[in-house]
């Protein structure tokens, strides 16, 4: 029995990462197409009928090009970073809440927050693994916002989670039934956003991609395929991240349609965030997340704490 239940389990699990893969291609695509429009102007994105194998024809492209290696750099971790990268981000999928067969378990949250801040690791071993400055400066640009945000992500997502007292994420389908958590905490939705832009390294936050000063960032020595995968991980967490909005704040159902269509707004907003957007100066990002986000996600706890202690004491 045990046995037929893994092999349910391990296709489960195949068929969501290849639904996954397909919608960063198509994530890829609804991106040039906006900002195309944004910015008035032709993208490339008109391969084919409404330019639907652009994506595919961008992946041949970037997988069949030759992989050029530093010859300084250290083999084994720059090659396996990429791909460690790409593990990570598709991994954090298997906590997407599922009432039927799935891996529905309890931790949900707390298996979030442990792989979502392994990702550092890879991004600080791309970085260094070059052996060149761009990169490692980069790399620890990178690394130091990543850090400074998941503080402010962790603090919110512990707000959030005294309001349901549960770490499974499908709770939070339940209690949002009758009302959105949108209305009940509106600026810690918003500050979540900001920081999950943060966290992913979008605009206004790219500042692993900083290519007016860094030559790109920590990927600068990868090409082809080093790249391509570099590129899928950022496109996976960013679809993520979209769907942990949708299940924290606007009460989302995995089985109503209408799921999807916030999951898509969501997503939609993080390229018109990219659209519209100028990039920060770095101090000024620091500084947003160490002395605006940190002490309002501590105060926004605190209230939450007393909310809960006032329930439990007076209502109970």
């Amino acid at each position: 029995m045990f046995f037929y239940d893994f092999i349910l389990m391990f296709l489960s699990s195949l068929l969501l990462v290849i639904c996954v893969l397909i919608s960063v291609a198509f994530l890829t695509l609804l991106e040039r197409k906006v900002l195309g429009y944004i910015q008035i102007r032709k993208g490339p994105n008109k391969v084919g009928f409404l330019g639907i194998p652009q994506p595919f024809s961008d992946a041949i492209k970037l997988f069949t090009k030759e992989s050029i290696i530093p010859l300084m750099s250290n083999f084994n971790m720059y090659y396996m970073s990429p791909i460690f990268n790409l593990f990570l981000s598709l991994i954090l999928w298997m906590c997407m809440p599922f009432f039927s067969i799935f891996l529905n378990f309890n931790l949900g949250i707390l298996f979030f927050l442990c792989v979502s801040s392994l990702s550092v690791y890879t991004i600080m071993i791309s970085g260094w693994s070059s052996n060149s400055n761009y990169s490692l400066l980069g790399g620890m640009r990178s690394v130091a916002q990543t850090i400074s945000y998941e503080v402010s992500l962790s603090l919110i997502l512990l707000c959030f989670l005294f309001m349901i007292l549960n770490l499974n994420i499908s709770m939070f389908i339940i209690y949002q039934k009758y009302i959105w958590l949108l209305y009940l905490c509106f600026p810690l939705c918003l500050i979540w956003f900001v920081s999950s832009l943060a966290e992913t390294n979008r605009t206004p936050f790219d500042f692993a991609e900083g290519e007016s000063e860094l030559v790109s960032g920590f990927n600068v020595e990868y090409s082809s395929g080093g790249f391509a995968l570099i590129f899928l991980a950022e496109y996976s967490s960013i679809l993520f991240m979209s769907m942990l909005c949708c299940i924290l704040f606007l009460g989302a159902d995995v089985y109503s349609f209408m799921f999807f269509i916030k999951l898509g707004f969501m997503s939609f907003l993080w390229i018109w965030v990219r659209g519209t957007l100028p990039r920060f100066r770095y101090d000024k990002l620091m500084y947003l997340a160490w002395k605006s986000f940190l002490p309002v996600s501590l105060n926004y706890l605190f209230f939450f704490m007393g909310l809960k202690l006032l329930y439990f004491t007076f209502i109970l």
